[in-house]
């Protein structure tokens, strides 16, 4: 097995929201906003080379929207989806899967890519996975989420034949070293890939732990929708990752890719951070 990581670019979002309850007195010292109040986060997408499989994981936000959506997220940077790709020797006709941990427009949005006026799969020769309960959540959103799930992310995935659900009930495994488990603090049902690499266990957050600056246990964002099981969650999971030595990849973090955490008397606090390769 091999792992790349895959930077897809930059955005902005609120640093209050990616927050939550945190004063900006304190947040603001893990990342600093502009002048609009908006922080910087990566867009880091993970690529598992097994085999004759390569799965991405996540796809960022895409290129297709309208510029009026855009600048509300302002996504930048030098790199996207295949230069990062093409930096690890593949192209997007390369990859035999990829793997949605969820719907949100910026795990999802380059999923999909516009062509002679026409949505369809950026990715033609994967499968594409999503979980059915999420699937469906994401299909009849709530209020509070319906403005971060876009049908043109959604539909054409399904309408083009490429789409593989897992089922409640089913093996959580996509392949052998490649475990699933399901959170439900952020949305319903997002699934945190645990991969066995090198002797270690290298976890792709997602939105479950978004950035080192999410890892003090009140640190949750107000984007999630039970903020209670969230901190359920992340402190049933860092507990575990610093027992068990766990490799934390991380989406978000603008800064690092890659943290171990470690027990503290004030609970779960950062240990060391690393790039992936240094594996």
């Amino acid at each position: 097995m091999k792992l790349y990581s895959i930077p897809s670019g930059y955005l902005k979002l609120d640093g209050g929201a990616m927050f939550g309850v945190v004063p900006k007195s304190l947040w603001q010292r893990v990342n600093p906003p502009d002048e609009r109040n908006l922080c910087t986060w990566a867009m880091r997408l993970l690529l598992v080379e097994e085999g004759e499989r390569l799965v991405l994981i996540d796809t960022g936000i895409g290129d297709k929207q309208s510029e009026r959506f855009f600048s509300h997220y302002e996504p930048h940077g030098d790199e996207n989806i295949d230069t990062s790709l093409a930096r690890c020797g593949f192209t997007r006709d390369d990859i035999t899967d990829v793997f949605l941990t969820h719907l949100h427009f910026d795990h999802v949005g380059g999923a999909i890519v516009r062509k002679d006026g026409k949505l369809q799969t950026a990715f033609p020769n994967a499968t594409y996975w999503s979980h059915e309960d999420h699937w469906h959540w994401a299909l009849h959103p709530n209020d509070r989420e319906k403005a971060s799930f876009l049908k043109e992310n959604i539909e054409p995935i399904a309408e083009s034949g490429q789409l593989k659900l897992i089922r409640e009930g089913d093996a959580l495994e996509l392949f052998p070293g490649f475990d699933i488990r399901l959170s439900y603090g952020h949305t319903e049902a997002q699934m945190i890939p645990h991969i066995r690499y090198k002797g270690h266990t290298v976890v792709y957050c997602a939105d479950s732990l978004p950035s080192t600056g999410h890892i003090p246990l009140p640190w949750v964002m107000a984007y999630d929708i039970r903020p209670l099981v969230t901190l359920d969650e992340k402190r049933n999971f860092l507990t575990e990752a610093a027992r068990e030595g766990y490799i934390l990849f991380l989406e978000h973090d603008k800064d690092h890719e890659c943290c171990t955490v470690k027990m503290t008397e004030k609970g779960p606090r950062l240990d060391r951070t690393f790039p992936l390769d240094s594996l």
